[in-house]
């Protein structure tokens, strides 16, 4: 490393107005690998300043070949090791999943990777890309971000709640303890319909599906063809809602919305971006802080067991057949730093049940404890 100082003067050429220790002859390649001026006052080139560089001599041919050679090498080793690493990475992945899914068979899981949109694990995959299913309560953090980021929604306005919600004959009873009216992050956090149900009722016509279709939800994911393994995917049905009630029960995921796992697991990574890329929103803001909370000690309580701090939402739906109910479970992992997102579905059972699978998940996942 050397000490290299450039001086202006007039008439002085590039090579008389820099200085160093040792100054190699004018044949000299130098990679400067940090540079800056102390001042900010307006400059045509790097006058009156010094700084620290890397001086390569490079007027040899065998200099140059041999520094291409390095960097190839370097290249090739650095390339085999991260793939090495995701390799390791998606093994352990598929391992936790799979250990999960020995106590519950039934289930669809998938782990979708937030940086690259990787799959990373999943069970019964094939099924998990044909199976269609209202989605439950798990809609609500997605349209509460769109509407608060576009000004539609104030996440400080506060709702009553007697537990007792009823929409076109739909008993939508609230499983949450009784407590004074609840803000949009309270609502999030025990997943309060009545709460829903009234920002539903502030939708304008075809403002919902203009509310879902950015974030995936309702397109086929295409990852199920990047497999290998299978090349039909079903895609969400979305049935445009005519009416209040309508509106209500579309949002609540009852009625008018199904959608498959990798579908789920595509708009949840969507959010984790946005939530990444406006960090100080009020919609990230209202939805991080509901989902954490939700995933701590809510309704999506059970998914924290696992060790790892989440961001989770659970969802409870009723099937086709109207006879038993099926459950969602939709996070992003970890809390802090989000890597992951993870979507169970259990064609029998409530979005708790789900949570619970996840949390078996994170117990055995490749993430950071505390």
């Amino acid at each position: 490393m050397k000490y290299i100082s450039i001086h202006d003067g007039p008439g002085a050429s590039g090579a008389q107005r820099i200085g160093c220790e040792t100054f190699p002859d004018a044949a000299t390649t130098m990679i400067l690998r940090a540079a800056g001026c102390g001042d900010a006052r307006p400059r045509t080139g790097f006058e009156n300043c010094s700084f620290r560089a890397w001086i390569v001599d490079t007027s040899g041919v065998r200099g140059i070949i041999r520094l291409i050679v390095l960097a190839v090498i370097f290249a090739a080793v650095r390339s085999g090791t991260q793939a090495a690493v995701c390799q390791t990475r998606v093994r352990a992945w598929q391992g936790a999943v799979e250990l999960a899914a020995r106590e519950t068979p039934q289930a669809r899981i998938i782990v979708l990777d937030i940086a690259s949109d990787r799959l990373l694990a999943a069970t019964d995959l094939k099924d998990a890309a044909r199976t269609l299913a209202a989605p439950g309560s798990t809609l609500k953090p997605l349209v509460l971000y769109g509407l608060v980021s576009a000004g539609r929604w104030n996440p400080a306005s506060r709702v009553a709640c007697n537990r007792q919600l009823a929409v076109a004959g739909h008993r939508l009873t609230c499983t949450h303890p009784l407590a004074p009216p609840f803000n949009a992050r309270e609502a999030l956090t025990w997943s309060c319909n009545s709460y829903f149900a009234a920002v539903a009722r502030t939708l304008r016509p075809e403002e919902l599906e203009q509310l879902l279709r950015p974030t995936g939800l309702l397109e086929s994911t295409g990852l199920v063809g990047l497999t290998g393994l299978a090349h039909d995917e079903a895609v969400a049905e979305f049935r445009e809602p005519e009416t209040v009630d309508a509106e209500q029960l579309a949002l609540l995921g009852v009625e008018g919305v199904r959608v498959t796992p990798l579908e789920l697991g595509v708009a949840y990574r969507w959010l984790a971006r946005e939530m990444a890329a406006h960090p100080d929103s009020d919609a990230t803001q209202v939805v991080r802080a509901g989902l954490e909370d939700s995933a701590s000690f809510g309704m999506a309580g059970q998914a924290s067991l696992g060790g790892v701090a989440v961001m989770g939402k659970t969802g409870t739906a009723a099937g086709i057949a109207l006879s038993q109910s099926h459950g969602w479970f939709a996070g992003i992992a970890p809390a802090e730093k989000p890597k992951v997102v993870i979507v169970v579905y259990l064609p029998a059972g409530r979005g708790a049940d789900a949570a619970h699978v996840a949390g078996e998940i994170l117990a055995d996942a490749p993430l950071e404890k505390p």
